[in-house]
């Protein structure tokens, strides 16, 4: 019984659904779009059955409008439509020139009739510079080397990255740090290797609207270790400070020989020129106040001569 009654109620579904429905879709893409200011960007619509009138919108804002088969009213310079070369009448073409930030947002394509308006986001972006301060460096072997990257005007915030001899470097041994400066970013990335061999450090910035990323690099050159020469020195320099000081107190005795050995010598002579002095009659005179310099001794001869 319940089998017949499951049976009889599928019947009457499929009797009361609707005939004579056509399928009508409208299909946008791409659906995010990336894109630099200054530059055009393109989305394209196709329509899955007929149309007469399709509308496009930027922020909810109309700037242009197609009519089947091949007539278009736009705003503006800004805004184009043509029908795609490839697909037919049913694909139409819509481009964006020279688009600026304000532009960024939903781009809306509605087609009239029992079509849903697909919405696609436009994302639009600037690159500005990148650069490595300093210069080449010259390291020494095994010396941790600290590298920074400067990237400059910037929106949104880029996505930045090291490489050493075109190979990645690991992002553990990097950071990058970021700061507004009015509607665009400044970043400053910071990377610590060890220099082991001569290399070539780059530095990578890149934006989803960017084809290439831009980047900048320095050479770091490996200078051989001067631990060598430090030992070198230090033994040099310990070994002429213990020679001047062997030598000074070598000095030290040879001069204090010298002066024992003198002091006899002057001993000696110093009681024999005191003992020669007591010795002399003269001396003794002249200790005692004898001599008389203006003594002048009587002429003997002449004195008789008057007696």
């Amino acid at each position: 019984m319940d089998v017949c009654w499951n049976f009889l109620l599928s019947l009457f579904i499929i009797w009361t659904r609707p005939y004579g429905a056509v399928t009508q879709e409208l299909k946008l893409e791409p659906m995010n779009s990336y894109v630099l200011r200054d530059s055009d960007v393109g989305f394209r619509a196709m329509v899955q059955g007929s149309w007469v009138i399709m509308t496009w919108f930027v922020k909810e804002t109309q700037v242009l409008t197609v009519r089947a088969p091949a007539e278009v009213i736009p705003s503006s310079d800004l805004y184009s439509a043509r029908i795609c070369s490839t697909e037919g009448p049913n694909c139409v073409d819509f481009t964006m020139h020279n688009v600026t930030r304000d532009q960024a947002g939903p781009v809306t394509c509605n087609v009239q009739g029992p079509y849903k308006p697909q919405t696609a986001q436009l994302h639009v972006q600037e690159s500005g510079t990148v650069s490595i301060p300093g210069g080449n460096v010259t390291a020494i072997q095994d010396q941790l080397v600290e590298f920074q990257c400067v990237t400059t005007s910037w929106f949104p915030v880029p996505s930045v990255s090291w490489s050493q001899n075109d190979h990645a470097v690991n992002s553990s041994l990097y950071n990058t740090s970021s700061t507004a400066e009015g509607e665009v970013f400044t970043s400053t990335s910071t990377l610590k290797i060890q220099a082991v061999s001569n290399t070539q450090v780059e530095c990578i910035a890149t934006l989803p609207a960017l084809k290439t990323p831009k980047s900048s690099f320095v050479f770091m050159q490996i200078a051989p270790k001067p631990t060598d020469w430090t030992v070198l020195i230090a033994v040099v320099v310990s070994f002429g400070g213990c020679a001047l000081l062997v030598l000074f107190v070598v000095g030290i005795i040879f001069c204090y020989r010298r002066r024992k050995e003198k002091m006899p010598i002057y001993q000696n002579e110093m009681k024999r020129v005191t003992t020669e002095s007591q010795s002399s009659p003269r001396a003794d005179e002249q200790r005692n106040g004898h001599v008389n310099p203006s003594y002048v001794p009587e002429d003997h001869t002449t004195r008789s001569r008057w007696n």
